[in-house]
């Protein structure tokens, strides 16, 4: 059967129908790709840098010839591993442009039955799009609050209640501060996180307001568009205010339980910060599984940073509100009651109790 070229407009209402096949280099796909793609190489990343190579000293020919060279005994196994894999026979396929890898993986899967769409212009025209839509402007409202006041929480139930939220953190594998790796997965590249924020992005309302905790430009190893963070600066904010206790308990019930030696090791890589002695004596506390002494001390590093991150933040767009000692459901309601009406707009600076 025929292949049939697919649209990046098209491409999007197909995707939930049908598997997407990426055919570039295992590297390439780790570097980043079309979130929910296979991986089925035609070269692998030896054989690709040595065909490049070639093409670049002795042109499009030769290039060819030896790719072909190099693939040519795997069809077989290529084939089987796709009906394997997709017994339907039935996939969208891309590579980097849309070129020759894609080409003959399609027509190599042709050959026994598949029914092919084929992205124009690959994986270069889709990454083109989410470059572009993590740098425009959108509807943001930033919930902040110092270091345990169960923000990620918070935007999860107000998520639950029909709002809209973009999880920055979920999406970045880390919980930010020097603790944040511990327990997640490996974090994506600066490249697929901002595929995967443009996915999501992708479904917002631009009329209804756009739920995102306030992070620095930097989540772990992962760094904001510079676009996307002023605007977390400049767009309106509801800073929540807990009492310590409160949120000592919240930070226990996330870490304390976490492995001991990697907690430490957190510690010690803010040992400049903190002092040698405040360092050794969380380090004890959390070997003696004392989260109410280790969890203090750090809070002090912690409230003093956030202090620096508030100052930055447009003080005319700051609505401060206490939400000290409410259940979660009345911290949920009290936040939608207090969020601004419309979008984008200036907000005078006040409390709410």
């Amino acid at each position: 059967m025929a292949e049939v070229i697919l649209t990046l407009e098209n491409f999007w209402t197909l995707r939930e129908q049908l598997p997407l096949v990426d055919a570039r280099s295992e590297g390439e796909f780790a570097q980043s790709h079309i979130p929910g793609a296979i991986n089925i190489p035609i070269l692998d990343n030896a054989e690709r840098i040595q065909v490049g190579t070639l093409y670049k000293q002795a042109g499009p020919e030769k290039a060819t010839l030896k790719g072909f060279e190099l693939v040519g005994p795997r069809f077989h196994l290529i084939q089987r591993e796709a009906l394997r894999k997709f017994p339907a026979k039935k996939l969208i396929l891309y590579c980097w442009r849309g070129g020759m890898r894609s080409q003959i993986l399609s027509w190599l899967l042709t050959q026994v039955g598949f029914e092919i769409y084929r992205l124009e212009g690959g994986y270069k025209t889709y990454r083109n799009f989410t470059y572009a839509s993590v740098r425009k402007p959108y509807p943001l409202l930033v919930l902040g609050g110092k270091t345990g006041a169960a923000k990620t929480v918070l935007l999860q139930k107000l998520k639950e209640r029909g709002e809209q939220v973009v999880d920055l953190e979920g999406l970045a594998n880390h919980k930010g501060s020097s603790f944040g790796a511990i327990g997640q997965p490996a974090q994506p590249t600066v490249e697929q996180f901002e595929n995967l924020l443009a996915e999501q992005l992708r479904e917002i309302h631009l009329d209804q307001a756009l739920w995102v905790e306030n992070e620095s430009r930097r989540i772990g190893q992962i760094i904001l568009p510079d676009s996307f963070y002023l605007q977390m600066t400049q767009s309106p904010r509801i800073e929540i205010e807990k009492t310590d206790e409160e949120r000592i308990a919240h930070i226990a019930s996330e870490y304390a339980a976490l492995d001991q030696a990697e907690l430490s090791e957190a510690v010690l890589r803010l040992q400049k910060r903190l002092g040698g002695d405040r360092t050794k004596q969380a380090v004890e506390a959390i070997q003696a599984n004392q989260p109410e002494i280790w969890i203090p001390i750090l809070l002090q590093y912690y409230d003093k940073t956030y202090s620096f991150d508030l100052d930055r933040h447009e003080v005319s767009k700051t609505i401060h509100l206490n939400l000290e000692g409410l259940a979660l459901e009345d911290q949920v309601n009290l936040l939608l009651q207090t969020k601004p009406k419309g979008n984008g707009t200036s907000h005078p600076a006040h409390r709410v109790e």
